[in-house]
């Protein structure tokens, strides 16, 4: 009984044992994958530490190479002021041959007509008959493979007939333009011929233009150097007199360095000392003399100065009256003789200005201390041509047939080809051009507009029934005015492009040529082309009844009280916006005459809001399907202009704003911003106080 009893408990034992291993075994596995996971967990801290780290060292790396590579463009700037008389040495002389335009014309590429349209291969036609089909099958067969062959022939014909005569008339009409074109350049060379010949016996306008040329021509100066002269010449002295204009002291960079600092993650700039900055800039003065000096005299081919009286002036205010005048900072008095003797290259420029050229610069130029010319241009007699500036040529006293000749000569610097039509009075073309890109390029029609006053919507849906009868693909009209709203409307997603005054003269200087839009007043008298004001008529579907109101701003901040337009605030104290009662199809209207608004408006932003005494309790959400009407002063209606859906809980809408562009022009943006708190928090927003 006791060994079997014994025997039992050492089965009992042994399964207590096994039971306690496992739970050992898996209170360590349990504790292996604990560790395993803090290793884990430790190892992905170090790795996003590390990144973390790694970021922060790029992100630093980032900003000291971005405050380096700031450094670098300032030592770089400082370094072309500082070389910019020997690096201006080293660039080519003008020479007369630059002004002549080689007689080349781009030839004739006919492009796909120029490939025939083949004819069908008689061989493919023959029938194909074999087996038991009797001669009567095979004889139908082979009428039918004629017949079919012939047609062919006769439509493949007719097609090349159609090609030649499009050849043809694509050869005639570049013959013209090729012509025309070639005329152009051997009159333009003519003159340039004659304007030399002008120069070789003393003529005093040739000479100024010829050496006008020269300094525009000239690639020695920086960007940012202003190019403005007034210019005369004295052929018994055989001496120009000149007043060149001189960079301002901003030309310097104020700061020397950048610098990142990290603690701060900012940059620092160290500014450059301000005695620096001053003898850099009496430096560059010099130099700018001294350059002006070395193109003249370079491009002197034909002997015809024995002298140079220079003027270096800046636009500013003069320090006695307070008035805008120019100061003069630098002049000389250099003879040939004198100035060939110079190495320009080496020279320190200010003693070779003051000590060997014997000239004044001031002193202080960074605080305008001026010094006196010994000679002006006006000094001299006879007439003084101005290039930039206010000597540019007025566009509005231009010669007509000369102001076409203008916009043709832009358009070719524009890299295209184009002509005068030597046609005017017709509203037709004035100037025919071809873009020969091949993706965007063709016949282009330009109409041109020497106005004092707004272009009118005729003119532009004239300019789009040429372009449709004459099968262009754009149309061009260039004004020295400015356009509507309504020219705006009507152009949109039209083939046109309408270029403003303000947009021509930009596109005139951006391709080296000159012009201005006259001097103080450019307003001139009332045309009767000329709208008086536009109509702005307003309409929705819905009940709601609205009050439409008008803000005359400044960016988002109406102009003063008086300019915000409503029911108990019928007009603006000059009367360019008014309110009229709703007529026709439109349930309100507003008067506008978009040239008579505040010079220092930019905005007419219209607003929408609801009657609280007509429907209380009422929002937006049924102000559906509004549109503005734009109408003629004769109530021609212009275009419409689609305005945004109110909605549910909005008591107060912006319908759109016209916005002037920086040419003059008045173009239309969707409003859609509503509001809660009706037309008391819509004006509140735009900086009006309602008691």
């Amino acid at each position: 009984m006791s060994r079997r009893s014994h025997g039992l408990m050492a089965v009992w034992a042994e399964a207590q044992r096994q039971q306690q291993r496992q739970q050992e075994a898996q209170q360590r596995a349990q504790a292996q994958h604990q560790r395993d996971l803090e290793r884990q967990r430790r190892d992905a801290d170090r790795a996003m530490a590390r990144m973390h780290r790694e970021r922060q060292a790029a992100y630093r790396q980032q900003r000291e190479a971005d405050a380096m590579r700031r450094t670098e463009e300032l030592d770089a700037r400082v370094a072309a002021l500082t070389g910019l008389l020997a690096d201006g040495c080293r660039a080519p002389a003008f020479q007369a041959s630059a002004l002549l335009r080689p007689e080349r014309i781009e030839e004739f590429a006919p492009g796909a007509l120029a490939t025939p349209v083949p004819m069908p291969d008689p061989a493919r036609y023959q029938a194909s008959m074999s087996g038991w089909h009797g001669a009567t099958r095979r004889a139908h067969a082979q009428e039918e493979a004629r017949a079919q062959y012939e047609r062919d022939w006769y439509a493949a014909q007719a097609a090349e007939n159609q090609r030649q005569a499009q050849l043809a008339a694509y050869r005639h009409q570049y013959d013209q333009w090729a012509a025309g074109a070639l005329a152009e350049i051997r009159q333009h060379n003519a003159g340039i011929e004659e304007l030399l010949a002008g120069l070789r016996t003393g003529d005093a306008d040739a000479a100024v233009e010829y050496f006008s040329a020269a300094l525009y021509a000239s690639t020695a100066w920086p960007e940012g150097f202003p190019r403005q002269v007034a210019a005369a010449y004295d052929p018994t002295a055989r001496q120009l007199v000149l007043d060149w204009e001189l960079p301002g002291f901003d030309i310097v960079p104020e700061t020397k360095s950048v610098r990142y600092m990290p603690t701060a993650d900012r940059e620092k700039e160290t500014a450059r000392p301000v005695a620096q900055r001053r003898a850099l800039y009496r430096d560059v003065l010099a130099q700018s003399v001294l350059l002006v000096l070395r193109d003249l005299f370079a491009a002197d081919a034909y002997e015809a100065l024995d002298s140079v009286a220079l003027n270096g002036f800046v636009d500013d205010v003069d320090p006695v009256t307070g008035r805008p005048a120019q100061v003069y900072l630098a002049t000389v008095m250099a003879p040939r003789t004198a100035f060939d003797t110079f190495h320009l290259a080496q020279v320190s420029a200010v003693d070779c200005l003051t000590d060997g050229l014997r000239g004044q610069l001031a002193a202080r130029p960074d605080q305008r201390t001026a010094v006196r010319p010994a000679r002006l241009p006006g000094d001299v007699g006879g007439g003084v041509v101005s290039h930039g500036g206010e000597g540019e040529p007025d566009l509005y006293e231009m010669d007509p047939i000369a102001f076409e000749n203008l916009i043709a000569e832009l358009f070719r610097g524009m890299g295209m080809q184009a002509v005068t039509t030597q046609r005017s009075g017709d509203g037709g073309v004035d100037v025919d051009a071809l873009d020969p890109d091949p993706i965007r390029g063709g016949k282009i029609i330009v109409q041109v507009k020497r106005y004092r006053n707004t272009v009118p919507p005729t003119a532009v849906r004239d300019l789009y029934g040429t372009v449709q009868s004459e099968g262009a693909n754009k149309g061009v009209l260039v004004t020295t005015s400015r356009f509507g709203p309504g020219a705006h409307t009507f152009a949109n997603g039209k083939p046109l492009t309408l270029i403003a005054g303000p947009e021509l003269v930009d596109l005139l200087g951006r391709y080296g040529l000159r012009g201005r839009l006259g001097g103080g007043d450019q307003t001139g008298p009332a045309t009767d082309e000329t709208p008086d004001h536009n109509i702005l008529g307003m309409n929705w579907s819905g009940d709601v009844a609205l009050d439409v109101c008008a803000l005359v701003c400044k960016g988002t901040r109406v102009l003063s009280d008086d300019h915000f337009v409503f029911y108990n605030n019928p007009r603006t104290p000059d009367g360019s916006v008014r309110m009229l009662p709703g007529f026709g199809p439109d349930r309100a209207a507003m008067q506008v005459r978009f040239e008579s608004l505040p010079a220092d408006a930019d905005r007419l932003v219209l607003v929408a809001a609801i009657d609280p005494e007509a429907n209380p309790g009422a929002d937006l959400a049924g102000f559906t399907d509004a549109r503005i009407r734009l109408l003629d002063a004769s109530g021609t209606e212009l275009g419409e202009l689609e305005v945004s859906d109110g909605r549910r809980g909005e008591t107060a809408l912006v319908l759109g704003s016209f916005r002037q562009r920086a040419s003059g022009d008045w173009d239309f943006v969707i409003g859609g911003k509503g509001f809660e708190g009706g037309l008391e928090a819509l004006v509140h927003d735009y900086g009006i106080e309602v008691a």
